[in-house]
């Protein structure tokens, strides 16, 4: 990332006890348990941790290829530090991620957020992603999501 204090890597098992850290306070709400650990166990190559200039963790994306769908990957979980939002942190995280999911051969990346998450909703507008939903019983009875494709 020329010219950003940031570092970006590929994320690594042991970065769960960090993001676990972190990620209730981040959003503001209980949301640890949407990420459990094996997320970084089984699939940490294909996500990223973003390091501020002091090592610390400024953001991740935990994402990886479908073993369904041949053609598509799945972003399941973002977060950025509340003073590194607006830095376009996570706009390089999702863009470094498509360029792992063309890497694996795929050509469709999906994500998904509650209808209440405007802030999501509208950067995945940014980011070139179709909105769909509320979904109903997306992630059952009485839940309902919102759904993003984009077309790489």
């Amino acid at each position: 990332m020329p010219g950003s204090p940031y570092t970006l890597r590929a994320a690594a098992p042991a970065d769960y006890d960090a993001i676990a850290a972190v990620v209730d306070d981040w959003w503001g709400r209980p949301v640890l348990p949407s990420l459990p650990r094996l997320f970084l166990d089984h699939f940490h190559r294909t996500s990223l941790i973003a390091q501020s200039p002091d090592g610390g963790l400024a953001a991740f994306l935990v994402g990886f290829p479908s073993p369904s769908l041949p053609g598509e990957a799945y972003i399941h979980f973002v977060g950025v530090a509340p003073e590194a939002r607006g830095s376009g942190l996570g706009r390089t995280l999702y863009e470094r991620f498509f360029d792992l999911a063309r890497g694996e051969g795929r050509d469709v990346v999906r994500a998904i957020t509650a209808p209440v998450n405007a802030a999501s909703i509208a950067f995945h507008r940014r980011m070139g992603f179709t909105v769909g939903g509320p979904v109903p019983g997306y992630h059952g009875p009485g839940t309902a999501m919102m759904t993003f494709t984009r077309k790489l």
